[in-house]
């Protein structure tokens, strides 16, 4: 199991990407998928197409998400997310860190952030 740690900025304020990363219908709009999402505590969750789905954990608004993701069979030690948002010159600091990824899954799951997940968000924001 091996633990990912990354920044990322995006231009829009925290308010508004915490409702982007939250919020079903805008999930879609930038995902270009159908996505489930609720900010209850315990509430399931997927996005593009169920490639990422999972358990969500603990919501403070406009500030921090945490998520815990699923890896084909349940792990014994669970593979957590926690996005904190900060506010920014340019809009928002995301800081992204993704614990106790299965090694097999490792490089694809760090490619996906910054190629995949971040890209998609920053082209939602700058086009």
């Amino acid at each position: 199991m091996k633990d990912f740690k990354k920044y990322y900025i995006i231009p829009a304020p925290p308010v508004e990407l915490y409702a982007a990363l939250t919020n079903p219908a805008t999930m879609q709009l930038w995902t270009g998928a159908p996505a489930i999402m609720s900010t209850e505590p315990g509430s399931e969750f997927s996005m593009w197409d169920d490639n990422i789905a999972g358990k969500n954990l603990e919501f403070e608004e406009g500030k921090k998400i945490v998520q815990q993701w699923y890896f084909g069979e349940e792990e014994e030690t669970p593979s957590i997310v926690t996005l904190k948002l900060h506010e920014h010159a340019q809009g928002s600091s995301v800081e992204l860190r993704h614990t106790n990824i299965p090694d097999e899954a490792y490089d694809d799951i760090t490619e996906g952030w910054t190629d995949v997940y971040f890209a998609a968000l920053l082209e939602f924001y700058t086009d």
